[in-house]
This record gives C-alpha cells, sequence and structure tokens, in this order.
C-alpha cells in the first residue's frame, strides 16, 4: 500500500494557500506518496471528508485566492471526542502524517495533537504575519501590496479635497500590515499595537503638516490598537467570533471622528476589511507556498512531525511547534525604528 499523507487549511483563508496545497501535492506524488485533501480544516478530518489530489486536480490552482480545499474554525481538541474522530479518520486512510496550513490559532491546536500523538507538521500562513518563527507567512506580502494600491488611490482624492485619509487594517495584535503598507505608501501617521501613542501628539503632527503648506495627510491605523488610546470615554464592547476572539470593527471611524473634531481638518475613513486577504497572491506568495509545502512534505516522509517548516534569512528552516504556540511576533524593534525615522520626515 502506497504511503498516504492529508493536507488541510484552517482558520481564515488567504492568498497562497492554493500554491502550498499544489506543492504539496506535486511534491508528494512525485515521491510516490498519496496526497489526500482534507475539506474544511479540523472539520473535514474530524468527519473524514477528504478529495484525492494529484497533478492534475491542483493544475491551475497558483494563482487562486482563497483555498480549494475549503476552510473551518473549528477546535480539535475540544471537546475530547473530536481527537478520536480525528484518529479514526487518519487509520481508516492509513495516514502516515498531515501538512496543516495555517495561522497561530490552527498551528497552537496542532501543537496540541502533536502532544497527543497526531504527527502533523505545520505551514505558517496569516495576512497579519505574526506567527513566531518564520520572517514571512503565506498571505502576507499580498496583503500588504491590496493596502498598499487602496493607498496610493486615497492619496489623489485626498489631495484633491483636502482632507485627512483614515485606513483601517487588520492586525489584531499586531501591525505588521499597517507598519509594511504604511512605509510603501508614504503614510503621514502609522498607527500600531506596539507602539504608545498620544492623540495630542498624532493631531499636532497632523496639524503642523497642514500649516506648512501639506493640505491633505494619509494615516494608516491596525485594528489592534486600542479604543482607549483615541478616546477616553468608554467604547461598548465588541462581538465576538466563534473562536471567542474579539471582533476588531470601528477603531478607524473612532480616530477619523476624533481628528476632525481636534484638527478641524475634513477627515474620511476607508476600511478595506476583507478585501485585504482576497485576491490573487503575488509572485511573492506563490513562491513561498511553494516552498513551504515542498518543504513540508519532506517533513513528514523523513519522519520528523512536530515542526512548522518557517523562512529565516530567504532558508526554510523547521521550528518546534512548542514554541510556535508559546507566542506572537510582534513588529520588531530595527522595523519600528525605520518607521519613525519615514515618519519624522513630515514635509517629504
Amino acid at each position: 500500500m502506497k504511503i498516504t499523507i492529508g493536507v488541510l487549511t484552517g482558520g481564515g483563508d488567504c492568498p497562497g494557500l492554493n500554491a502550498a496545497i499544489r506543492a504539496v501535492a506535486r511534491a508528494g506524488t512525485g515521491r510516490g506518496v498519496r496526497v489526500l485533501g482534507i475539506r474544511n480544516g479540523w472539520q473535514g478530518l474530524m468527519e473524514n471528508d477528504t478529495l484525492p489530489l494529484f497533478p492534475d486536480t491542483v493544475s491551475g490552482m497558483i494563482e487562486r485566492g482563497g483555498t480549494m480545499l475549503g476552510t473551518s474554525r473549528t477546535d480539535p481538541v475540544h471537546p475530547p471526542d473530536h481527537l478520536n474522530k480525528i484518529r479514526d479518520t487518519l487509520e481508516k486512510n492509513g495516514m502516515m502524517g498531515l501538512v496543516v496550513i495555517g495561522g497561530d490559532g490552527t498551528l497552537r491546536a496542532a501543537s496540541e495533537l502533536y502532544n497527543e500523538g497526531i504527527p502533523l507538521t505545520g505551514i505558517p500562513k496569516t495576512i497579519d504575519n505574526d506567527v513566531f518563527g518564520t520572517e514571512y507567512a503565506i498571505g502576507f506580502d499580498t496583503a500588504v501590496s491590496t493596502v498598499t494600491e487602496g493607498i496610493d488611490r486615497l492619496r489623489t482624492t485626498a489631495e484633491s479635497h483636502h482632507r485627512i485619509m483614515v485606513v483601517e487594517v487588520m492586525g489584531r495584535h499586531t501591525g505588521w500590515i499597517a507598519a509594511f503598507a504604511g512605509i510603501a505608501g508614504g503614510a503621514d501617521e502609522i498607527l500600531i499595537p506596539e507602539v504608545p501613542f498620544t492623540m495630542d501628539t498624532v493631531c499636532r503632527n497632523l496639524k503642523n503638516r497642514y500649516d506648512a503648506g501639506k493640505r491633505f495627510s494619509i494615516v494608516v491605523v491596525a485594528e489592534g490598537v486600542r479604543h482607549e488610546d483615541i478616546v477616553q470615554t468608554p467604547v461598548a464592547s465588541c462581538d465576538l467570533d466563534e473562536c471567542g476572539h474579539e471582533k476588531f470593527v470601528g477603531v478607524g471611524n473612532l480616530l477619523g471622528k476624533e481628528l476632525e473634531r481636534r484638527t478641524g481638518i475634513e477627515t474620511r475613513v476607508t476600511v478595506p476589511g476583507y478585501v485585504q486577504r482576497g485576491g490573487t497572491p503575488t509572485a511573492f506568495d506563490r513562491v513561498l507556498g511553494t516552498r513551504f509545502g515542498v518543504a513540508a512534505v519532506g517533513q513528514v516522509l523523513d519522519g520528523e512531525p512536530g515542526s512548522m517548516v518557517a523562512l529565516q534569512k530567504n532558508s526554510i528552516v523547521t521550528v518546534p511547534l512548542a514554541e510556535v504556540s508559546a507566542g506572537k511576533k510582534p513588529v520588531d524593534a530595527d522595523f519600528i525604528r525605520l518607521m519613525q525615522e519615514m515618519l519624522s520626515r513630515r514635509s517629504a
């Protein structure tokens, strides 16, 4: 009987997932392995909902966004019977290992499953780029490119109407998208969770820019910036998603209203929302997904589960899942210094 491995995507979708799935399928079959795609993430694994993957099956998928396998946010560990169902699926299909493509939540669950004896290897994906142990995750580059294009388009209308344009981007706990896209788009203020700020300072900077003859400004803010940093009055609690995460909505609108009130400059707010995680992946994300997929197959076949493939100094390495699940990766000090130096040139 042929060796069988499975591949699934968990959590939110992002561009580049299909490139990784395609690489797992092509690399696996090229090494004489039967590859099963698992539909709808952990949920499909528990339900034994699988799809055989061949090179023909994944043909033409590298340029498509989203995930051809579907995804879900099901918790595979709780309740305990979920684990029994996963073991049953692996046994019925003769799977020697799993390739799990996901963000911090999915990889944290993967680490727990590995501790319970499930052989698996992780691939990092998240537009937030906050997975510990890798410099880049699948989807981040495409999201930054999408936001940067949006900033470029907003600049022309901001300049025409002499407005402040606030752009609220994704970033629950970290500000990687805001920092990268803000620098690439020449933003005049970049507000991220990692860097404390005061509204007095932000308003003074924008007003000084306006008084110096630059009658428009671009402000990029990560959704995870604390409401308390913008307004002192209490803000109603946000709803929670199916994983218990706070739905970050509205920080851009709070900021826009406060900026207009304090500076007297007309302000408009744009929230790209889920546009950031959709569409065609960039060449970088296609190549990154491919590199990760091939490396993950190698890890499974070499009998070295319990790790995540990662990018460090442009080389593919492995990081233990226990380390990956221990924390998030904030915007580092060097990049924050770069961001602040670029923002100090207000008239440029």
